[in-house]
């Protein structure tokens, strides 16, 4: 389903962005690269921009002033739809199904539309899907009828229709159980070992720095901190955005 490929080229960049809600800056000339088959992790108090960053990339929102660079092209503030067709999907942090609708309807109407995909074929496609996510029992369920931990998944099924190149998470541990968190992450990693590179937004940060390659921090709509997740867990400016607490808690 997915693109391999080396690790190390650059397949996002973003250069100097901000945007401003009135007299608030939400996020201020930040500047990061997303490197081909890595999970980026991007954590940061709440109110830190994280969401604001991620409104910017897909296109739901335009920056008052920097750029967004996808595999070389410049893609800043053109329409969410139009990115999502260049290769970049998201989730969000409410999860909003179709609750009338069953699961396999659900991701029939991320794939309506798309090239190359004609009848029986799109049922075939949303439920070998379905069965990646691991959702592929419940099929026939009603979306809303679905536990906490299974709606994420569907949200993350309906984000994989769109065949990306690029997935954004916006925290998709929030309100997990314990073991329902050890299963995603699960998913999010083999999603990863088959060529998905994923930006993963998370304040549960025990798995997130298990999960990321490499982790951004914002504080007050700004970068303070870039680097492994070993080298943040132990940086004292870090520390000090999270209210003096222990990051890793």
């Amino acid at each position: 389903m997915f693109r391999n490929g080396d690790i190390t080229l650059k397949i996002l960049a973003v250069e100097g962005l901000t945007k401003a809600f009135g007299g608030l800056v939400a996020v201020k000339n930040v500047s990061f690269s997303v490197n081909k088959g890595e999970i980026l992790g991007l954590i940061g108090p709440n109110g830190a921009g994280k969401t604001t960053i991620f409104n910017l990339i897909t296109g739901f929102l335009k920056p008052d002033s920097g750029s967004v660079t996808f595999k070389g092209e410049d893609i800043t503030g053109k329409s969410p739809h139009v990115i999502v067709k260049k290769g970049i999907a998201r989730t969000f942090q409410l999860v909003n199904p179709f609750g009338k609708m069953s699961l396999v309807d659900n991701v029939l109407v991320s794939l309506y539309g798309k090239m190359g995909i004609k009848g029986l074929r799109f049922v075939e496609k949303a439920e070998e899907i379905l069965a990646l996510t691991g959702l592929a029992q419940r099929k026939d369920e009603i979306a809303k009828n679905l536990p906490h931990g299974d709606l994420k998944k569907l949200e993350i099924a309906r984000a994989l229709a769109t065949d990306p190149e690029i997935l954004l998470l916006d925290e998709p541990f929030a309100g997990l159980s314990f073991e329902e968190i050890s299963d995603l992450m699960d998913l999010i990693n083999r999603l990863n070992q088959n060529g998905l590179t994923i930006i993963v937004i998370e304040h549960v940060m025990r798995a997130l720095m298990k999960l990321a390659h490499r982790v951004i921090v914002l504080c007050n709509g700004e970068k303070i901190a870039e680097g492994k997740p070993t080298e943040i867990s132990e940086d004292k400016k870090v520390i000090e955005a999270y209210l003096g607490g222990e990051l890793i808690a």
